[in-house]
């Protein structure tokens, strides 16, 4: 396969000319937008990073994907950007799904782009198989020129449904703990679900609204054929970059005030707030272990404990852990081997996905997955899918899921709470399209 180009080019309003790009490839079928916010997360390289057109695409469901995903990675060796849906656990441990994907996203989809373009305040640059400047520039002023185009009125109100009521929520949450006192876990990230059905979406709409809102490091807008994903994600699941890895586990949620001394007072009570400290160490010691699988001895460290980040919707306690990967692993490995992430299934890991399977309501699919990219030189970043709308534009289906930790110490009306603290920014962005709780 021949090389990519590197044209450059000069940006005076990189937020401006981020919207025109989205809206001039709206209609194109792959498109993954990856957008940091200028976040303040340690180990970004990209601000924004946007994979457009599909030279060639692989979509997978889970029994041989990672296999398949390998294949296709050593056919190309090129930018690849898709997504690893969360019932890939399933090849990779003795689990199953019995559950119904109400959205049918693939277990896994990626797909070699046409066109990437890497965006800072001030400059664009386009890889691409365009070798002259002069016909890059051509397709960069069609950009710059391009009208914004309006969008979709709501058509009519449409119900959104929670997979679960509260009062199932509770019971639920109550038997996690029974598995916690008898010592069949110690730690599990419970999740439910809302939808709805027979939606008109506007998809660029809501990205919008919803990262304006919420200004998150690993935001994205992502369109897989019908399949999209709109994601305010503030967490990393990990990144590969020459053979260093690092992972950054979020356990601990407080909401923001609008009164600068009350924030700080909440931002310190989470901080000190025993049950979270203790979430925060068991996902931590469990990300070490997934690491240690593929690492150099003695290379994993954790670099940050408890950090404290703030977000316009919620403080975040972060932590961050780093490792070597050892000569003998490459970054299909690195994946398998961490996979879910720690802070999406729970301690043990295995036996806390098995129990989520048992009393979870619905098909996580695409949820607590990951999306992301790889670039030619076999490194890659993704993201951990949540606080996301994933939309199915061939049945008009939408959903979202929350979920929080339940430990020994958890109080399952406060995790209850959690959930919609977390659902907040995503509830707001679809109201405005007429999807409403009744």
């Amino acid at each position: 396969m021949k090389q990519r180009e590197l044209h450059r080019f000069a940006l005076e309003d990189a937020a401006i000319f981020k919207k025109k790009l989205l809206s001039f490839f709206k209609s194109e079928k792959h498109l993954v937008y990856l957008e940091s916010n200028q976040g303040n997360l340690k180990h970004d390289t990209y601000e924004t990073l946007i994979g457009v057109g599909a030279i060639d695409s692989i979509t997978c469901k889970t029994g041989k994907a990672f296999e398949q995903l390998a294949a296709f990675k050593r056919e190309y060796k090129d930018w690849m950007f898709g997504f690893l849906g969360y019932d890939l656990k399933n090849e990779l441990e003795y689990l199953k799904t019995e559950k119904q994907d109400l959205l049918e996203f693939p277990d896994l989809s990626f797909f070699v782009p046409e066109l990437v373009f890497e965006i800072s305040p001030n400059e664009l640059k386009l890889h691409s198989f365009i070798t002259s400047q002069p016909a890059a520039q051509k397709l960069i002023s069609k950009i710059e020129t391009h009208s914004l185009t309006s969008f979709k009125k709501v058509i009519r109100p449409v119900p959104l449904k929670a997979r679960d009521t509260k009062e199932d929520y509770l019971n639920k949450a109550h038997t996690f703990l029974d598995h916690i006192r008898r010592g069949d876990i110690y730690e599990a990230n419970f999740c439910t679900q809302f939808y709805a059905q027979e939606v008109e979406l506007d998809t660029q709409k809501a990205f919008h609204e919803l990262n304006q809102i919420s200004e998150p490091p690993f935001a994205v807008y992502a369109r897989f054929n019908e399949h999209y994903a709109i994601c305010a994600s503030p967490e990393r699941y990990l990144k590969k970059t020459d053979r260093q890895l690092v992972s950054q586990p979020i356990k601990g949620t407080a909401r923001r005030s609008a009164h600068l001394v009350e924030d700080e007072k909440l931002k310190e009570l989470l901080f000190h707030d025993p049950k979270e400290r203790s979430e925060n160490v068991m996902i931590v010691d469990l990300v070490r272990n997934d690491l240690s699988k593929t690492a150099v001895k003695g290379s994993v460290q954790v670099e940050e404990l408890f950090g404290m980040y703030a977000f316009k919707q919620v403080h975040q306690m972060i932590s961050t852990v780093v490792s070597q990967l050892d000569s003998k692993y490459d970054s299909i490995d690195a994946i398998t081997s961490t996979f879910p992430m720690g802070s999406m299934t729970g301690a043990p890991k295995i036996s806390a996905m098995e129990i989520i399977e048992q009393n979870e309501s619905f098909k996580r699919g695409l949820y607590s997955g990951a999306i992301g990219y790889f670039t030619p030189q076999d490194d890659f970043d993704f993201n951990v899918v949540i606080r996301t709308i994933l939309y199915n534009e061939k049945s008009k289906s939408l959903s979202f899921s929350v979920g929080s930790a339940i430990t020994a110490a958890a109080v399952p009306e406060k995790e209850y709470e959690e959930c919609f603290l977390k659902a907040k920014a995503l509830i707001e962005v679809l109201a405005l399209q007429g999807v409403y709780f009744d």
